[in-house]
């Protein structure tokens, strides 16, 4: 994002995850104000998924959406995936904490891709 507003609403965010380290209503509120940004600066990918995240927040009062895992390892001559040590699965704030830092670059096409990984397991969990 670009817009001066957008970021400093976005620093706020960041600031108010780390620090508190739940997501609060004041943080569901910060993001649904960030959205208008995302369409203002035509990036549709990151304008729905700040209104899945408000959607996922209000229906589940927390965010359940772990970080997405990088392709798993796969054994070569078994074909097995192959358990890392750092297969823990992170959701809630630190979840979206890192959700809200890919929207800041999302401009970045590894971070527009994750956003729109982020976007699939949204839509799927409220199925």
């Amino acid at each position: 994002m670009e817009n001066k507003k957008a970021l400093k609403l976005i620093d706020s965010i960041v600031k108010t995850l780390e620090s508190n380290e739940i997501v609060t209503d004041d943080v569901v509120e910060m993001v649904r104000e960030l959205r208008p940004y995302a369409v203002e600066e035509s990036l549709p990918v990151v304008a729905k998924t700040l209104r899945l995240v408000t959607e996922h927040v209000e229906e589940n009062e927390v965010f359940a959406i772990p970080i997405p895992q990088d392709e798993p390892l796969v054994d070569e001559e078994t074909g097995d995936e192959i358990e890392s040590e750092n297969s823990e699965i992170i959701t809630g704030s630190e979840s979206l904490l890192y959700l809200i830092n890919l929207i800041k670059k999302s401009e970045n096409p590894i971070n527009k891709a994750e956003i729109r990984e982020y976007n699939r397991k949204m839509e799927a969990f409220a199925e």
